[in-house]
């Protein structure tokens, strides 16, 4: 459904992205995942139309994005950051509008509309003014007209951004409600969104992406699988010398200690392997009193860390490079700001 290809945005000789190839398979939803700055935004701007790529090549529904920028943005849904919303309107006059705007036949609107805010539960605040609305409900009016001409791909950029937990569930839900039909990009820094939302990551730090893969095959094949958390009696250094010579474990790491004051250590075993039986005989054989064994598994953020904090990209995909900037004709004065800050979804 979303193919891209290669795809990089330069300004003068600062890359905002660079190379970026991803695929989102039909009824998808790919997180599209980043610490702040690192090019999200740039490449969703893209993918909606609102920038030109320097090179390379992104279609949506078989349609190239730069060549048929007028069919794409019809087969298309984009929610910015800050949502498009004029604050005057009612709801449901603002979305009748947005309906008319993305060429929703005046017979299919009532429907269509109806729909929209069926799915995004506004039909109870239709004739609210837009102003009026918490921010929970202005990003559901948001999503609401990302959906209203019923496209096959929708871009999510930030969606839950400045929300409280009760509304951040509910957006998530309402995303997760929207897979099958639609095909999904949403572009987040927040891990648990992906965790809980997405059925693939794509992992983009410096402007490249550095992994894509389900979350569960990243958090095995980049941090060894699972592991152990122990707290003993006696030396750190000396424990560590015994477990770094029990088979299938592959890393011994001291973590800060607990209120007791006792040695607190992470040991990593290699995948599909459980040396807990023998990391507690070699432990207690040794003369270390053991107060607390469990396991651990590697979490999302674990992989995020490792990902973010060096250079070397590890499994497949593509890479992208970003600062973020404004429209193909940008002052030089929001290219600059653009390459130190990421401003993340503004629509014009």
């Amino acid at each position: 459904m979303i193919e891209v290809e290669h795809l990089s945005k330069i300004y003068g000789s600062t890359a905002a992205i660079t190379d970026v190839t991803f695929q989102v398979e039909p009824g998808e939803i790919l997180g599209f995942l980043g610490p702040n700055g690192a090019g999200k935004t740039t490449t969703m701007r893209i993918l909606a139309g609102y920038l030109p790529a320097t090179k390379g090549t992104a279609k949506i529904a078989g349609y190239d994005v730069h060549e048929n920028s007028l069919a794409v943005r019809q087969k298309i849904g984009y929610l910015p950051e800050t949502p498009p919303l004029y604050p005057e309107m009612s709801v449901e006059g603002f979305l009748h509008f947005v309906a008319r705007i993305k060429g929703v036949s005046a017979g299919d609107r009532p429907q269509k509309v109806q729909a929209a805010m069926a799915r995004c539960n506004l039909t109870e605040k239709r004739k609210v003014i837009i102003r009026k609305l918490s921010k929970g409900y202005r990003q559901r009016v948001g999503i609401a007209q990302a959906i209203v001409h019923d496209p096959p791909a929708i871009i999510l950029d930030e969606p839950t951004v400045g929300l409280d937990p009760r509304q951040i569930i509910d957006v998530r839900n309402l995303i997760k409600s929207l897979a099958g039909t639609h095909t999904i990009i949403l572009s987040t820094h927040i891990l648990p969104e992906v965790s809980m939302t997405c059925s693939r990551v794509a992992i983009i730090n410096g402007g490249k992406v550095v992994a894509t893969n389900t979350p569960e095959n990243l958090m095995t094949q980049l941090t060894g699988g699972s592991g152990y958390e122990i707290e003993i009696s006696g030396e750190a250094a000396l424990a560590k010398q015994v477990l770094q010579n029990i088979a299938d474990v592959i890393l011994v790491e001291s973590m800060p200690t607990s209120t007791h004051h006792r040695p607190h250590l992470r040991v990593i075993s290699q995948p599909g392997t459980e040396p807990g039986k023998n990391i507690a005989a070699a432990l207690i054989q040794r003369g270390f009193d053991l107060y607390e064994m469990r396991r651990v598994s590697a979490s999302l953020e674990d992989v995020f860390l490792q990902l973010t904090t060096q250079e070397k990209p590890l499994p497949p995909e593509t890479e992208t490079t970003e600062t973020e900037t404004t429209e193909a004709q940008t002052t030089e004065a929001q290219t600059t700001e653009a390459q130190t800050t990421e401003t993340e979804g503004e629509t014009k």
